[in-house]
């Protein structure tokens, strides 16, 4: 009898706490690109492809991509407008095959969040 006691007053601990979290919003937010954003960084604008140090990693898909980007020369002012530079970027990128943050893939219209 004890022992369902004890289970019940962590279970209680437990639901008090974690209700109390989400009420006060001290529950961290994921890494989540809803808002065409990846850990403060806006996921259009000018950028720059890096081998060290990057902002961002990406894997380049073909299938369920997390962002479609559009490249473009001019105004990369809307989610997933990407214009390439090599001075003064938005974003730094690297390409990697495994453990991306986000994948991405290329498409000629209508670019953003899928």
């Amino acid at each position: 009898m004890n022992i369902k006691l004890y289970s019940l007053v962590i279970i209680f601990i437990s639901f008090f706490f974690i209700s109390s979290n989400i009420e006060n919003n001290q529950i961290t937010e994921c890494p989540c690109i809803s808002d065409c954003t990846f850990n403060g960084f806006k996921l259009y604008g000018k950028i720059k492809f890096v081998e060290h140090f990057p902002d961002i990693k990406i894997q380049i898909v073909e299938h369920f991509p997390d962002l479609k980007v559009q490249l473009v020369e001019h105004f990369p002012d809307k989610c997933g407008k990407w214009q390439i530079v090599e001075h003064f970027p938005d974003l730094k990128v690297q390409i990697v095959e495994h453990f991306p943050d986000i994948k991405v893939k290329y498409v000629e219209h209508f670019s953003g969040i899928p």
